[in-house]
C-alpha cells in the first residue's frame, strides 16, 4: 500500500464517515417527544447515522462540558440525559410544604360541630399540629397556653378544647404521644 491510498485517518481509502458536532448530538435530545427518557449511544447512532464510537465520543464530550449527565444501567449499558435545571436553592432551604397526608387527615378529622364551628376546629387542629412540628417535645400545658388562646374553636375552656383536639391530634401522621413520660407529644418526621 502506498501513502497515496491512505486517507487522513490512516485507514485505506474506504468512505470517510460524515463529521458530526456535539450540537448535532444535542439536536437528537431536543427533537423527540419524550424529553424525560434517557438515550443510549445506539439511539444517537441510529438518529445521526454515525458509528458507535463517534456517538460515545460526542456524548462523553458533552458530559465533560456539563451539558449532559450519564450513568451506567447494566453490565455494559449506559444512558445519557439532559439534566433538569436546579432553581439554585438547596432542598433544605426551600419553603416548607405541608405534607399532603396531614392536610387530608386534618380535613377528614372527626371533630364535633358543623359549618363555621367545624372549620374553626380544623384550624385549631392544624395549629396544634404546626405547634408540635415546631416544638417536637410539647406538653399538654404548652398546647393549652400557646395554641388554645389563638384558636379557641368555639370552646370556653382550655380543658374543653383539649378534649376535642387531643384525640384528632393523636391520629395525625408523624405525631406520637409518650404516655410513660407524662404525655409528652412528639413530632416524628416520616
Amino acid at each position: 500500500m502506498t501513502d497515496s491510498t491512505l486517507d487522513s485517518g490512516g485507514s485505506s481509502s474506504a468512505p470517510q464517515e460524515a463529521q458530526f458536532s456535539e450540537e448535532d448530538v444535542l439536536t437528537v435530545f431536543g427533537d423527540r417527544s419524550d424529553a424525560a427518557r434517557p438515550l443510549t449511544a445506539n439511539d444517537v447512532m441510529d438518529e445521526l447515522g454515525c458509528s458507535r464510537r463517534t456517538a460515545h465520543n460526542k456524548l462523553n464530550a458533552l458530559v465533560d462540558r456539563g451539558v449532559l449527565e450519564t450513568r451506567k444501567v447494566g453490565a455494559r449499558s449506559r444512558v445519557w440525559w439532559l439534566p433538569i435545571p436546579n432553581s439554585g436553592a438547596p432542598a433544605a432551604e426551600s419553603a416548607p410544604v405541608a405534607e399532603p397526608a396531614v392536610d387530608t387527615e386534618v380535613a377528614n378529622a372527626e371533630l364535633p360541630g358543623s359549618g363555621e364551628l367545624l372549620k374553626q376546629r380544623r384550624e385549631a387542629l392544624q395549629a396544634a399540629y404546626d405547634y408540635v412540628s415546631d416544638h417536637p417535645n410539647a406538653t399538654k400545658s404548652e398546647f393549652l397556653t400557646e395554641v388554645f388562646p389563638d384558636y379557641p374553636a368555639g370552646c370556653k375552656t382550655a380543658d374543653e378544647w383539649w378534649e376535642i383536639i387531643e384525640p384528632a391530634l393523636t391520629d395525625l401522621p408523624t405525631v406520637d404521644v409518650e404516655t410513660d413520660r407524662g404525655h409528652v407529644w412528639r413530632f416524628v418526621k416520616g
